[in-house]
């Protein structure tokens, strides 16, 4: 891995600010108060922030984000109720919510845009990495239109403090910050994380930087490589080294009614693209973003806000030393929201907000595996979300309203790609409803219609796409995606003991798919087209307090199973992970905490003809963590071990299961230990 990519450009000039921040770290101990941690960021599902969630939601944060955080968001969030991933090896894999992929899941960062390639193909990097994240939120419901009415799956919220939003220190100052390293055996992977916050109750700066460096992964079985014309077999994935890099320094004034803030972040990684051995992957993205919100506005409105991101971004795709295919997009995002003041109405209390959203892109590939022309997209909506608080519980609903322009510039000397345009105007709603039945059980309810644009690859793309080893062909005549979705669940909590149920089914009239239209041809042709589908699924999860004294025990249950169905053919849909049942038994005694589970994934036959099916298989993981001081600092020392069987898996949700079946089984077993240090 040291001379993988010795011949490309370096920007790691982000890792100067490691060793500032070190300095200012050590020489600010005098500011250190015992037992600080970093502030958290009020973003939850709820855009009005309450506590009781009428749509699912679930977030990973604190310890448990430590221990189970993977070199991708996909990987991290895999196993959450109804969550799986597009696993393309151990450095491209989004989040799947209950069957949905690509720009059907909003990748957010602090609630605004999160600007990159990764939904174009499956092997192309978030740029969001787990080791500089506090908190991950997982949304699905009325609530996510004022993120996108194309967000049917849900939204991904990965929040960070790089903004501050609430002044932390009073008068006087202070500063406070964290310091964590980790290291896991399969594939020798090394990261370290550092994050710095200061100031007082009129400012506040937040600086981090991170690293993190990884061989190939290791595997149950041998597999053979070819990354240099030779042959040899190994217990590996093979190309699936990485090396990242990113920070990002931020800064905010605090006014007597409100905030504005700011901030600029930097991410680069290079990485092998496991479908080809001698194919590497050099990102680079430059993000800034400014917030700001005023509150207390009159007798209207209650606060206004406005978040505004720039992107640039680009990848180039090289094929040992040479320069292959060169990726680009760059845009802006800007959000408005006024919330307004509550008003009784209907016996009730009605809370909610209004806003407007404006985003531009622009997207370009150079090179001979450029599948998808030049192109332009202008989004412009406005979104409202409405809560009305009742004795019994409360009623929400949502409306967003779009105007989206695609346009394709083709490209000069290939005649594949060809000038065009196309508008849109997607309409979205959505109504939800919680009922407080009795003091430990609530009922809730969600129903939304949306309509989601085609991407500009789904309208335009005409060539081969190495990635998904198929020649994909875009439909300039494709219609607007709809479809009607319904969620019902209950919840009942009494004490550490809870339990939730949610039904929930998706019926497009019009979903946009990816389908053979030759697959004698080499490689197959695809073609995206307009069908009717239909997707069903089930998500439980609870736990059970079986000691509460000393010591604490508790059982954690869960289990997911989506199906879906092409409804015009009959057939079932590709990449559908299967039934997920998962156990959990924690204990924990003063410092002390332990963690014993296991996850069973049954057989997945249920796929399209010619497809491959996947064998069940059970992994068994095990945690370990101890809260400590060091130097009179908090300091956390965690271990985790997964897979302990090392038992040889593959990912039904996964293009590789298709495209290479065998190439790529997820990791083996894997020691991950690290430590956190507050101060």
């Amino acid at each position: 891995m040291n001379t993988l990519f010795s011949s490309r450009p370096s920007r790691r000039g982000v890792f100067a600010l490691a060793p500032v921040a070190a300095l200012v770290l050590l020489s600010c101990q005098a500011w250190a108060q015992e037992n600080a941690t970093l502030p958290p960021i009020v973003v939850t599902g709820n855009p009005l922030g309450t506590a009781e969630q009428i749509a699912p939601a679930e977030q990973l944060s604190g310890t448990e984000l430590l221990e189970r955080g993977q070199s991708t968001l996909g990987e991290t969030l895999k196993g959450l109720p109804g969550v799986s991933s597009t696993w393309f090896g151990p450095n491209a894999s989004r989040p799947v919510i209950r069957g949905q992929d690509g720009d059907r899941i909003a990748i957010l960062n602090n609630g605004g845009a999160s600007l990159d390639l990764s939904a174009l193909s499956y092997d192309h990097a978030l740029t969001l990495d787990p080791l500089l994240t506090e908190r991950v939120e997982v949304l699905r419901g009325p609530g996510v239109l004022q993120y996108g009415g194309s967000a049917v799956g849900g939204v991904v919220n990965v929040i960070d403090n790089r903004i501050p939003r609430t002044p932390e220190f009073g008068e006087e100052g202070g500063v406070e910050g964290r310091l964590g390293a980790s290291y896991a055996t399969a594939g020798d992977e090394r990261g370290g994380v550092v994050a710095l916050d200061g100031g007082n109750h009129r400012y506040a700066l937040h600086v981090d930087a991170m690293a993190r460096k990884s061989d190939d992964v290791d595997i149950p079985v041998s597999r053979e490589c070819t990354p240099d014309g030779v042959t040899r077999s190994a217990k590996r994935i093979c190309n699936s080294a990485s090396e990242s890099s990113g920070g990002a320094v931020g800064g905010t004034l605090f006014f007597d009614r409100g905030y504005l803030g700011a901030s600029v972040s930097t991410y680069d990684k290079d990485y092998g693209a496991v479908a080809e051995d001698e194919v590497t992957i050099r990102m680079f993205s430059d993000r800034v973003a400014l917030e700001g919100e005023l509150r207390d506005l009159g007798p209207v409105l209650r606060s206004v806000k406005a978040q505004f991101s720039q992107t640039d971004y680009q990848h180039t795709e090289y094929e040992g030393d040479e320069v292959g295919t060169r990726f680009k997009t760059d845009g802006q995002d800007l959000r408005l929201e006024a919330r307004h003041v509550p008003v009784q109405a209907l016996g009730g209390a009605l809370d909610g907000v209004v806003g407007l959203q404006f985003d531009r892109t622009d997207f370009s590939a150079d090179g001979d595996e450029a599948y998808a022309p030049s192109s332009r997209t202008r989004q412009s909506a406005v979104f409202a979300y409405e809560e009305l608080g009742l004795g019994w519980g409360k009623l929400s609903a949502g409306a967003r309203v779009e105007s989206v322009k695609v346009e394709s510039f083709g490209m000069d000397g290939n005649p594949a790609f060809t000038p065009g345009s196309r508008s849109f105007t997607p309409t979205s709603y959505a109504l939800g409803a919680l009922w407080n039945v009795a003091s430990e059980w609530k009922l809730t309810s969600n129903v939304s219609l949306n309509e989601r644009a085609p991407r500009h690859y789904e309208l335009y793309a005409n060539g081969e796409h190495v990635a998904t080893n198929a020649e994909e062909i875009g439909d300039a005549d494709l219609d607007l995606e709809r479809s009607v979705n319904v969620d019902v669940g209950t919840q009942w909590r009494r004490g550490a003991h809870r339990a939730q149920v949610q039904l929930f089914q998706h019926r497009f009239s019009n979903y946009i798919s990816l389908e053979s239209t030759d697959p004698a041809s080499d490689p197959p042709q695809y073609t995206y087209t307009g069908v009717r589908a239909r997707f069903t699924g089930v998500e439980v999860s609870g736990n059970a307090r079986l000691l509460d004294a000393l010591h604490k025990l508790d059982l954690g249950l869960s289990a997911d199973r989506v199906e879906a169905e092409n409804t015009s053919t009959g057939e079932p849909l590709p990449r559908i992970a299967p039934l997920r049942v998962g156990a959990t038994l924690r204990w924990s005694r003063a410092a002390w905490n332990a963690g014993l589970g296991v996850d069973h994934y049954a057989e997945q036959d249920r796929v399209p003809d010619g497809q491959e099916t996947t064998d069940g298989y059970t992994l068994w993981n095990a945690s370990l963590n101890y809260k400590d001081k060091l130097g009179g600092m908090p300091a956390l020392w965690y271990a985790r071990v997964d897979n302990i069987g090392d038992v040889e898996a593959y990912s039904a949700s996964s293009i590789l299961t298709q495209t290479a079946p065998g190439k790529s089984p997820l990791p083996g077993r894997s020691l991950k230990v690290g430590m956190q240090l507050n101060f």
